[in-house]
């Protein structure tokens, strides 16, 4: 269930959801004994559950924030391979843009990794025979062969459509999967039905029979246009789950076309966060809740800083500079050196960039002063010296192995993602 809890400013001391005893603090987690929360732990590092939380540390200002909460939980969760590769693969789908459609190579060699461990583990043994496996699960990720479907390749690939699949096998006469893209709440969405039958404790078959767009100013649905009875075998199909994960929030599957889908039934604040980004709602609220649960303490150390940052997101103040509103919808980077030097660049098209170099001091463990000393313009291998001076600070409010969140001295905001 989803609920408002207080005491997000401080952080609580309590039982850590990986390991049958001792104590971690743990940011955000509910103040109310024997519920099992995912909150950050600061000892492994990860969003995890945790329980029993018993007493609040720090205390200052209390805010509200949403967190996911199985409070029906009492078991912990044992700290198994499986659970830290289960780890691995979300913090390896973080920063893939269109499910898998816009990634590095080293981004899905990640992934791979982490399917083939996670498979490797087994999961739930039966997973079709399973009632984890029932209920709406969302598409995180997936494979794209030439065979795809022609919705899979026309919406999967788009991170402002949210794409789901419902599975529905026990105590009905209709069992069903049901994969559904939703454009967003005001819009409404498609939804593409096949009758299911389980074949094998790992294999479900289904024949796509129905669909209908579902819009939100319209008082019926209007039908898709595909003769489903037309189409014989085209029509039909099947799923392999390979991995049900034991807490019944992740699986893996493959398709008859060749398809991976990895598919989750809870995000962790960061996979809420960009996915709130990328179909444009929320964002500020999403931004609250994971700045809140920031698991950096010196922010500004550069063993988390140095690197490469690709920008997803920011809103700019009305008095920032030119620089700053012209590239908001382009591509641009953030790259630190070391301790005192850092560039800014941005790509305006193919072979021509801008490129800011500005040094840097750690005024505290959020702030960092920053001093522009000068940028040029690159065409391929010719750079024009471009004239471009300021100073001003950043507070770096979150940060992590993969996402950093700052914001400037004019108030604009920024959501980074680190690229290998």
């Amino acid at each position: 269930m989803v609920m408002t809890v207080q005491a997000l400013g401080p952080s609580s001391l309590g039982t850590c959801g990986r390991r049958e005893s001792g104590n971690c603090v743990v940011k955000a987690a509910l103040a109310q004994r024997k519920a099992l929360c995912h909150g950050y732990c600061t000892r492994y590092k990860s969003y995890h559950a945790v329980k029993n939380v018993t007493e609040r540390r720090l205390a200052s200002t209390a805010t509200h924030v949403v967190v996911k909460c199985a409070s029906s939980v009492s078991s912990a969760v044992p700290d198994t391979a499986q659970s830290r590769e289960e780890l691995a693969l979300i913090e390896a789908l973080l920063g893939i843009q269109g499910r898998g459609r816009v990634a590095a190579p080293q981004q899905l060699e990640a992934v791979q990794r982490a399917i083939d461990a996670l498979e490797e583990a087994g999961g739930v043994q039966d997973p079709t025979l399973s009632p984890l496996i029932e209920g709406r699960w969302q598409l995180m990720f997936t494979t794209r062969p030439g065979t795809a479907s022609p919705i899979q390749r026309t919406f999967v690939g788009v991170d402002a459509f949210t794409v789901f699949q419902e599975i529905e096998l026990t105590g009905t006469t209709d069992p069903r999967v049901s994969n559904i893209v939703r454009a967003s709440e005001s819009i409404g969405e498609l939804k593409v039905e096949a009758a299911a039958t389980r074949e094998s404790n790992k294999r479900i078959l289904f024949r796509f029979d129905k669909a209908a767009f579902d819009f939100k100013f319209l008082p019926f649905k209007v039908p898709y246009p595909v003769p489903f009875k037309l189409l014989g075998d085209e029509a039909k199909g099947w799923l392999d789950t390979t991995y049900l994960s034991p807490s019944g929030t992740i699986r893996i599957s493959r398709g008859n076309k060749g398809s991976t889908f990895i598919l989750q039934k809870n995000l962790d604040p960061r996979q809420q966060l960009l996915q709130a980004v990328a179909t444009g709602t929320n964002v500020e609220k999403a931004i609250e809740v994971l700045v809140s649960l920031n698991p950096t303490k010196d922010c500004t150390d550069i063993g988390g800083l140095k690197g490469q940052w690709r920008l997803l997101w920011n809103s700019q103040a009305e008095n920032a500079n030119w620089i700053q509103k012209s590239s908001v919808k382009l591509k641009n980077w953030q790259i630190y050196y070391d301790n005192t030097r850092l560039e800014n660049l941005v790509e305006f098209l193919p072979g021509l960039k801008l490129r800011a170099g500005a040094s840097t001091l750690a005024a505290s463990e959020e702030r960092q002063d920053v001093k522009i000393e000068g940028a040029s313009l690159e065409l391929g291998s010719l750079r024009i010296p471009v004239n471009i001076t300021g100073e001003g600070y950043v507070d770096i409010l979150y940060l992590d192995q993969k996402l950093k969140i700052s914001r400037g001295n004019k108030g604009s905001m920024f959501l980074h993602v680190r690229e290998e």
